[in-house]
């Protein structure tokens, strides 16, 4: 190669590496043509430069949705200060390519000097305008699992048009030192068919169809299964059940018609071993069906296997459901006052011993004060006691007895008469009491220590 060539060689090469040093320098002092720092373009501007700029631009507080514009607020300083120039130096460095290039990139920087309040007034104006907006949105709906008619449906999701506020509000946050915030719309999203929150519904619903409450009724079992008494379910967002109790209290309505006692007729056996029905009175029990219903059905929810039955109700002075533990005798028992107004006397067992039996005189026939029929209870014991009232020829008697065992809460009850002195068996046609059993005062006592509070008192 000749002289002059080398020369000429040389000096391209000399030229070359100026230009490359040239352009490394200015790519390492100089942002890139297309760079935004908080969308104010600082392309081509050093860090100096750059900073200068952003602590003359203005924040114009402009939020924007899409191209829709949803606030104006006033214009503010950025509040960039000297203090932010190392910040500035470091997306100079972060930014840099060894050839300018034309890529456009945002980098967010807070300034050192942030109004905190403006920023969350701003979001918190942001916000209440989108509430507005969704109001007059339509909103997604999500999948639902159910169960219908016994089966297990799940219904399609339809999409909505409501803005997903928490989202925006993040992406807010992000651009909070923009001066226009431009926010991409994102939209709520409804909950979908084939989603997780579908197939744990689904399971939940399976497993509630599948399982059984064993409803314990005088100690006797009833089994409530799902798939028998549970055919409409709902399912809230927070995996509760909403069930349609109608067929568990169906089935609980019929176990009452079964087994309750009160107001049906009772099947007694006398004291003569004769065999018949006694109606009316207040001993018995029967179920509070709305009651029980609901503990059924949070038995189902809380995955609970048995229940025993709570809600027992009765009537008279007691209205807890006297008898309820009682399963022999017709639901009776052993232990019971007998008393037959044909026969004008009255026998008293315990545990299906005879105690005492006397003649006694009850309620007057013609003046219709007859001692009530059925089966009642001992609503409580009284010695001494003073019994007020009416009866026909004496509006307003009081008058002082020794045993008082009332079984009505009309004021009918077993007590000592030492005024009577007709005690003939025809005596209560004319000249009985006003609906109490006259109880001979020399066996009065004997009567009031054998009857005890609740036991029943079978009158016919």
């Amino acid at each position: 190669m000749s002289k002059k060539n080398i020369i000429i060689l040389s000096s391209v090469v000399v030229i070359v590496a100026l230009i490359f040093t040239g352009v490394y320098y200015y790519q390492a002092t100089h942002f890139n043509r297309n760079i935004t720092i908080n969308n104010t373009n600082v392309g081509g501007l050093t860090a100096d430069q750059a900073l200068n700029k952003l602590k003359t631009t203005v924040s114009k507080n402009v939020v924007y949705i899409g191209d829709k514009q949803i606030y104006d607020g006033k214009d503010t300083k950025m509040g960039f200060t000297t203090q932010d120039l190392s910040e500035v130096k470091n997306i100079l460095k972060e930014q840099r390519t060894f050839l300018p290039t034309s890529k456009a990139k945002n980098y967010e920087l807070s300034p050192s000097k942030t109004d905190q309040k403006q920023s969350q007034t701003i979001k918190k104006k942001v916000e209440e305008k989108l509430k507005s907006m969704n109001k007059d949105l339509k909103a997604p709906k999500d999948a639902e699992a159910r169960l219908e008619e016994g089966k297990i449906v799940v219904s399609k999701s339809v999409n909505g048009e409501q803005y997903d506020i928490a989202r925006l509000l993040k992406d807010f946050q992000k651009q909070a030192h923009n001066s226009e915030i431009h926010l991409n719309p994102i939209y709520k999203q409804p909950v979908k068919a084939n989603s997780q929150i579908i197939k744990q519904e689904k399971k939940i619903l399976k497993e509630l169809v599948n399982w059984t409450v064993d409803y314990k009724l005088q100690n006797q079992p009833y089994s409530f299964k799902g798939s028998e008494v549970i055919k409409n379910v709902s399912i809230s967002k927070d995996m509760k059940y909403k069930i349609d109790t109608n067929d568990i209290k169906k089935k609980l309505d019929n176990l009452n018609r079964s087994k309750s006692t009160l107001n049906k007729n009772y099947t007694f056996k006398t004291h003569s071993g004769k065999v018949i029905s006694v109606k009316g009175g207040s001993y018995g029990w029967a179920i509070d069906l709305d009651a029980e219903t609901k503990r059924i059905e949070q038995a189902f929810e809380k995955g609970n296997k048995s229940i025993l039955a709570y809600n027992i109700y009765g009537v008279g002075w007691n209205t807890n459901g006297i008898g309820y533990h009682t399963t022999s005798n017709n639901g009776i028992g052993d232990t019971y006052a007998e008393v037959s107004i044909k026969d004008q006397r009255i026998w008293i067992y315990k545990n299906g011993k005879l105690q005492v039996t006397t003649h006694v005189v009850t309620g007057t026939h013609v003046y219709n004060e007859d001692t009530p029929k059925g089966v009642w209870y001992i609503e409580y014991k009284d010695s001494p006691s003073t019994l007020t009232g009416s009866e026909v020829g004496n509006p307003n008697y009081s008058v002082k007895v020794d045993y008082w065992a009332p079984f009505t809460t009309s004021g009918c009850g077993f007590h000592d008469a030492k005024w009577r002195k007709n005690w003939s068996n025809t005596a209560y046609i004319k000249n009985g009491s006003g609906g109490c059993v006259n109880t001979p005062p020399n066996v009065m006592k004997k009567v009031y220590d054998n009857l005890e509070q609740n036991e029943p008192v079978v009158i016919y």
